[in-house]
């Protein structure tokens, strides 16, 4: 390996055998190794709340097969999956929103914003209300909404080309179609449909069960990498489509990936543990922050993303007698979280 050169912020360099080249940014590195340790601490902390207290040691153990059986059923089967999907769901939405504000180059393009979890929500709803979501299951549906509805703004978007322009707009409309069809299917739902949907819909992780963990960790196994495959392309978008495209760079097909990667992650997410708001929204800007880089960075996005939803939910079941959904909690945090950001990074003369 011949080292290039060596800067207080990164590090460059070249191999000889096999031939690569690359750049790792030092920050972006001790961020994202922070916000690891971070999340793993929230995730056990998590195991330890409820109506039977825990220890980190047991809750450890119990994870690992060891202490009394108790323990590990208490564990095992009713405070991991939880845990999980929280986890797993964060990393999703955290990494959707990176996906989402990097191809269109705007920072509230976030999949809650252009309306894929409301497409996979609206057909989360539909199931649950007319009886057949008991088949196909809310993650086939909250799916399929996904995708289709990435699909149809996409479409929409197309004029010899897509932009992050056009798809914000067409997305915004759809957003508000999907969201106009969910409160329909309420109001003609039955009560106990109703009040099942409502409370999916917020963005709960009560119940959760590894029903709900499987799918969720299999679809991260395909599409993470998938996307980390076409981040090597996400820098040169955020440089505009003619520039990308003299770079090399095929836009089209590249960003249509990304869309449809990011719809898949959101998708799965809102399966398993409903729309948690402003999650996609905040876990990018804070993780661009936090490294200091030019465009929300994946990696760091994704663990801000399960920092948020595992913080969030361990507020919303100690800060009240009577636990919340986790998604009440990241609305009401995360709005005015981002305003500050943005204010910060204003007067600090480095915001957009």
């Amino acid at each position: 390996m011949s080292l290039l050169q060596v800067r207080r912020d990164r590090v460059t360099f070249r191999l000889a055998k096999p031939a690569v080249s690359g750049r790792v940014r030092l920050r972006l590195v001790a961020v994202s190794l922070a916000l690891a340790v971070l999340a793993f601490a929230l995730f056990c902390l998590g195991m330890t709340i409820g109506d039977v207290p825990l220890s980190v040691s047991d809750v450890l153990s119990a994870v690992f097969g060891g202490g009394d059986s108790g323990t590990g059923y208490i564990v095992q089967e009713l405070r991991l999956p939880r845990a999980l999907t929280g986890l797993l769901a964060g990393l999703a939405f955290g990494a959707s929103g990176a996906v989402f504000q990097t191809i269109t180059r705007n920072p509230l393009a976030s999949p809650d914003m252009i309306g894929i979890n409301a497409g996979a929500a609206t057909a989360v709803v539909a199931g649950i209300s007319f009886g057949f979501g008991g088949g196909l299951g809310t993650t086939t549906l909250g799916l399929l909404g996904g995708l289709l509805t990435g699909l149809l703004v996409y479409a929409l978007a197309w004029r010899r080309g897509t932009t992050g322009y056009r798809i914000i707009l067409v997305g915004i409309g759809i957003f508000a179609m999907c969201t106009s069809l969910t409160d329909y299917l309420l109001s003609r739902a039955q009560i106990t449909e109703a009040q099942a949907s409502i409370g999916w819909l917020v963005g709960n992780l009560n119940n959760r069960g590894w029903e709900h963990v499987v799918p969720l960790a299999c679809a991260l196994a395909v599409l993470l990498p998938l996307v980390l495959a076409l981040s090597r392309w996400m820098r040169t978008l955020q440089l505009g489509d003619d520039v990308a495209a003299g770079l090399g760079t095929p836009v089209q097909p590249v960003r249509l990936g990304l869309l449809l990667s990011g719809a898949g992650l959101v998708s799965f997410a809102t399966a398993s543990a409903g729309p948690v708001s402003f999650v996609a929204l905040t876990a990018p800007q804070i993780a661009q922050r936090l490294a200091r880089q030019a465009s929300p960075p994946l990696t760091a996005s994704a663990l801000t993303g399960a920092v948020v939803v595992l913080g969030g939910d361990i507020l919303a079941r100690t800060i009240t007698a009577s636990p919340l959904p986790v998604g009440i909690v990241t609305g009401a945090l995360g709005a005015p979280l981002l305003l500050w950001l943005l204010a910060r990074a204003n007067r600090s003369g480095s915001g957009g």
